[in-house]
């Protein structure tokens, strides 16, 4: 039965074995395949050594914007908060307005120190017009006193000589005698006299002078205090956005506190922070482009603008020191400041923190390695000999 059982089960049909034709078809797709393998591979590698290479690119970058901080340049309470959170401000636009009756008050007193001072000033001025009339009659108070002294000693001189010849007595000369000194003294009391008159308007001149030493520092303070009125409406210092608004109505403000910030919408650029190893061929103008997280899909021109002159680890609030405990060895990443040339429909979506993606174009810079390595190499031989 076995031997029947093989007998009668068929047999394994075995495979057909494949035309000519069919394998010729098959060798040729192969080469096909494999030519435009090996195209696509030059393409690729010709395209990578005068393109690809050249292209820089990082993820870590955002866009940035140079945002101003308002704060109160004096303190007191909030009247008003004249905007809104994110709201579109031009420069001069008043944003908070502080209670500014107590800086009104110290201008309105600077202002009456100033007249008291001008007054004192009016009442020196009209003490000197009279001592001008003391001086006249301390004048005409030495000439009369002058005009004495020379009567008593032309006296003397004409007694004198008589009382010598026996024609006067000596007592009668005597009398002129004292009657000259007497004269003489009161010249002197007169010049005296003259000379503090004159003396005292220098003095009251003097007083004329503090008087409006006194009113330029009053003038002072009442500039200071005009300034301190116009400084309780503060008033946005650019154009852009209002963000991080914190100020109420009513709430007490120091000096230099933050109330909020204005973020200027139209001066945003990018902040890419390239691995120290990209930056050999970088340089200031060489073309970008800017993809942004939250525009898929869509390409922002731009260019270097600036190349940081440290990197990020060197101006941070705690830097590394790589002589202290084990050291290893981190790529380092230089900030670079990167121009946009967004249009208006994608700037008006750009706000600043929003993370980009930039690829820098350093063909411009690609014989700039050997031109170093070329003068590096010359200025080794000159130290060299």
């Amino acid at each position: 039965m076995a031997d029947s059982a093989l007998t009668d089960t068929p047999a394994e049909a075995e495979p057909a074995p494949a035309s000519p034709a069919k394998k010729r078809r098959a060798k040729i797709i192969i080469l096909v395949l494999l030519g435009v393998a090996l195209v696509g591979g030059l393409v690729w590698f010709l395209r990578y050594q005068s393109y690809g290479k050249f292209q820089q690119s990082t993820n870590d970058a955002y866009v940035q914007a140079d945002s101003v901080t308002v704060a109160p340049k004096v303190s007191g309470y909030v009247d008003r908060v004249l905007v809104a959170e994110n709201q579109t401000v031009k420069a001069g636009d008043p944003l908070v307005r502080i209670d500014a009756r107590d800086y009104r008050a110290q201008a309105q007193q600077s202002e009456a120190q100033i007249d008291v001072a001008r007054a004192n000033a009016r009442g020196v001025e009209a003490q000197i017009a009279e001592q001008q009339a003391a001086i006249a009659r301390a004048r005409a108070e030495l000439a009369v006193a002058q005009t004495d002294a020379s009567f008593a000693d032309a006296e003397v001189a004409r007694y004198a000589p008589l009382a010598e010849t026996g024609a006067e007595t000596r007592e009668r000369v005597a009398t002129l005698r004292n009657q000259a000194r007497q004269a003489s003294a009161r010249v002197a009391a007169a010049r005296a006299a003259l000379t503090a008159a004159e003396r005292r308007v220098g003095t009251l001149r003097a007083q004329i002078a503090q008087a409006e030493a006194q009113a330029e520092g009053a003038r002072a303070q009442l500039d200071a205090a005009q300034t301190d009125v116009g400084a309780t409406l503060i008033r946005a210092a650019i154009d852009g956005r209002i963000g991080d608004k914190t100020v109420r109505v009513g709430q007490f403000v120091q000096a230099g506190t933050r109330l909020m910030s204005v973020v200027p919408t139209r001066d945003l650029y990018i902040e890419a922070n390239f691995k120290e190893t990209q930056l050999g061929l970088m340089r200031v103008g060489q073309p970008v482009r800017i993809e942004v997280d939250a525009l898929p899909g869509v390409e922002i021109p731009g260019r270097v603008a600036s190349i940081a002159p440290g990197t990020g680890a060197q101006f941070s609030v705690l830097p590394p020191q790589n002589a202290t405990g084990n050291f290893t060895k981190i790529v380092q990443r230089v900030p670079v400041r990167i121009a946009l040339s967004a249009g208006p429909a994608a700037r008006a979506l750009l706000v600043a923190g929003m993370s980009v993606e930039v690829s820098v174009d350093t063909r411009s810079a690609r014989d700039a390695a050997e031109r170093i390595a070329r003068e590096q190499e010359a200025h080794n031989e000159r130290i060299g000999r």
